[in-house]
């Protein structure tokens, strides 16, 4: 009796293992059978609890403002227009040209203050070869007259659109050390960085001009001094073959040198 009494509690404990180890994670509570607690779950609603409260602090802080942005502030300083004297017209046009996109006022302030060719220039210059003196002055001339106007309306160009801009440059500026919640949000910060940034290319496209205009005038100038050079070098060799061709001493002179240089 007392044998099968024991087969008996180890039946029912093996059982009772095979049922526990078939269960899922899942059981009652207080032996209310629709009542049940999953561990699984409760482990996934905390993980997405924590995702959701890093999310949380991420998002305030990007939209926690800076109160103390006018530490970086600088100054912005206008171009104050250019008045050129001008007192018998030998000027005119050129304020204009300093100050606002004007290609016509500066080819006209250009051309009224320079000097003019000769007209009968023409004919005296079609008889020079290509690379004498007199045909490189012209070259400079020609160029320097194709550059000037050029530099003239960069200049202006940058300046005018320079104080056009002062308003919204102003605008941004106060805008990016506002201190208040009406534009530090993270996307209204970045846009205010990338206004910023389309600001900064404006700037550069317009000072890239002006650097232009600048190798151009060097180009100019070295051109004539290269010019002066050579023809000081072609001068002092000329006199050297003059000399050496015809005799400079003042007695028995038989003719007149027509192209002494001293």
């Amino acid at each position: 009796m007392k044998f099968v009494v024991t087969n008996r509690r180890k039946w029912i404990v093996a059982t009772g293992a095979a049922l526990l180890l078939a269960a899922t994670p899942s059981f009652a509570l207080f032996g209310i059978g629709d009542i049940v607690f999953d561990p699984t779950s409760y482990a996934s609603l905390v993980s997405q609890l924590t995702t959701l409260e890093t999310q949380y602090n991420m998002l305030k802080n990007n939209i926690v403002h800076f109160s103390l942005k006018q530490q970086w502030q600088t100054t912005l300083h206008n171009l104050e227009n250019v008045n050129v004297a001008n007192m018998f017209g030998e000027t005119a046009g050129m304020s204009i040209a300093l100050n606002s996109n004007s290609p016509t006022a500066s080819f006209t302030a250009w051309k009224t203050a320079t000097v003019p060719v000769n007209s009968s220039a023409t004919s005296y210059l079609q008889a020079q070869a290509l690379g004498s003196a007199r045909m490189s002055q012209l070259a400079m001339i020609e160029t320097s007259d194709s550059i000037s106007p050029d530099c003239l309306t960069a200049v202006g160009q940058y300046r005018g659109s320079r104080n056009e801009n002062a308003t919204p440059n102003s605008s941004l500026l106060s805008q990016q050390f506002d201190s208040t919640d009406a534009t530090n949000s993270e996307v209204q910060q970045l846009n205010l960085l990338n206004a910023s940034e389309a600001q900064n290319l404006s700037e550069a496209q317009s000072q890239g001009a002006l650097h232009s205009c600048l190798a151009s005038q060097m180009t100019v100038a070295n051109m004539e001094r290269r010019n002066a050079a050579v023809e000081d070098l072609n001068t002092a060799v000329f006199v050297q073959q003059q000399r050496a061709a015809n005799d400079t001493s003042a007695a028995s002179e038989s003719s007149t040198w027509q192209t002494y240089l001293p």
